[in-house]
């Protein structure tokens, strides 16, 4: 057994003896580790035990081991990498700057079964044949997603999707080149006039981090309640409810789909619902919300922003056979004020392409549209003169009638 198993063993069993809990105490395990290594080191001194080597290395391996995510927590604590994915126990990638790379981590079978374990510790979700995937939030924000066997085919896949918060303001995206001012300050302005925005893009385009920061210049006296399958906006605002999804329970019992988080935040006197990401018959519920009179916003998957309006206007179909085409595209172009569509170029660089406004006229089932801002030899400019949705920012105390003039 090596120096470094040996401390980590001790460590474990004053950990067991003493009754904490890893995760939650980690400064008084910090001081265990910090303690043991110590004792370690002179013991190595009179021949006892192998020698340690470098006293710094060995703490942060052993602590890393018994309160953090053993081989990964370097990747975690290294603020260049903004993905870890693991498909086979040596096969374990990171993303850096958006270009993927084959890390020199190396686990067991066993030991990605017990990273998952721990990480889903403090979750409240399970994994199991009956329940093969498995989504939860880690601690410090990123997400986790595990499928297991015989879903995949042989390795547990698991994906970690770490919270790299470079933003949390429109003006972080333009300092950081993804926006331009005048593009910022238009969306600002569409944010405090209550308009109804969809984000949209590819996975790992920008799309949280743009509703982040759009949610950021909702005025400070709205109550706002997110709902999301997992937790991942952060909203720097006084007055905010989030609610996530809930899978169910070993009887199978007790699911709370995003359907019905749409519905509850209703009864809770929101000025401004947010809905993190909308996938299927969900938007069929945040649509009539928002056909209500409530502002809000969402994310949706999609390769531009027009296909982002397609998308829209076909979701709502899974929710029955009595819900149709000629019921779901006047509403779409009634509630959806803005798309903005975020792409994320070859070098890794996350970017704003277009924002889209809708019309509210429909003909022959297609949604007047026309493009306020888009990219023109890669920069983002002003393609439109009219103001969007002018009643909404008179109502704001925006009374510009053109962009030129805004």
């Amino acid at each position: 057994m090596d120096a470094f198993r040996i401390v980590e063993n001790e460590v474990r069993e004053l950990v067991r003896v003493r009754g904490l809990d890893p995760l939650r105490q980690a400064a008084e395990v910090r001081r265990l580790v910090d303690a043991a290594v110590v004792d370690y080191d002179e013991r190595a001194l009179l021949g006892a035990v192998p020698p340690l080597g470098a006293l710094d290395a060995a703490r942060r391996h052993v602590f890393d081991a018994v309160a953090g995510l053993g081989p990964l927590q370097p990747l975690l604590d290294d603020p260049d990498v903004e993905e870890i994915w693991i498909n086979a126990p040596h096969e374990v990638f990171a993303a850096r700057g958006g270009e993927s790379e084959l890390t020199a981590v190396t686990l067991t079978e066993q030991s990605v079964r017990d990273l998952v374990e721990r990480m889903l510790k403090t979750s409240g979700r399970r994994l199991d044949l009956s329940s093969p995937f498995v989504d939860a939030s880690l601690p410090d924000g990123s997400r986790l997603h595990v499928v297991i066997p015989d879903v995949t085919r042989r390795h547990w896949a698991v994906n970690i999707r770490k919270f790299v918060a470079r933003a949390s303001r429109l003006e972080h995206l333009v300092e950081l080149g993804s926006l331009t001012p005048d593009a910022a300050q238009f969306l600002s302005a569409a944010v405090a006039g209550g308009l109804n925005i969809l984000v949209s893009g590819a996975t790992q385009a920008g799309k949280t981090t743009m509703l982040n920061c759009l949610g950021a210049a909702i005025g400070a006296r709205e109550r706002v309640v997110t709902v999301e399958e997992i937790f991942e906006l952060r909203l720097p605002l006084r007055d905010v409810v989030g609610l996530q999804c809930r899978q169910a329970n070993l009887e199978g019992t007790g699911e709370i789909p995003l359907r019905r988080l749409v519905k509850e935040a209703l009864r809770m006197r929101p000025d401004r619902l947010v809905v993190g990401e909308v996938r299927e018959a969900e938007s069929l519920d945040m649509l009539i919300a928002l056909n209500a009179g409530l502002p809000g916003m969402c994310t949706i998957h999609a390769n531009s922003a027009r296909n982002a309006v397609t998308k829209l206007c076909t979701l709502p179909l899974l929710a029955g056979t009595n819900i149709s085409s000629d019921f779901i595209v006047p509403t779409v172009a009634a509630c959806i004020d803005l798309v903005v569509h975020c792409t994320r170029t070859s070098t890794g660089h996350r970017q704003v392409a277009e924002i889209l406004a809708l019309g509210e006229r429909v003909e022959n089932g297609l949604i007047e549209s026309s493009s306020v801002f888009a990219r023109v030899d890669g920069e983002l400019r002003l393609s439109g003169t009219g103001l969007p949705k002018a009643d909404k920012f008179a109502a704001a105390g925006i009374v510009a009638t053109s962009l030129d003039a805004h």
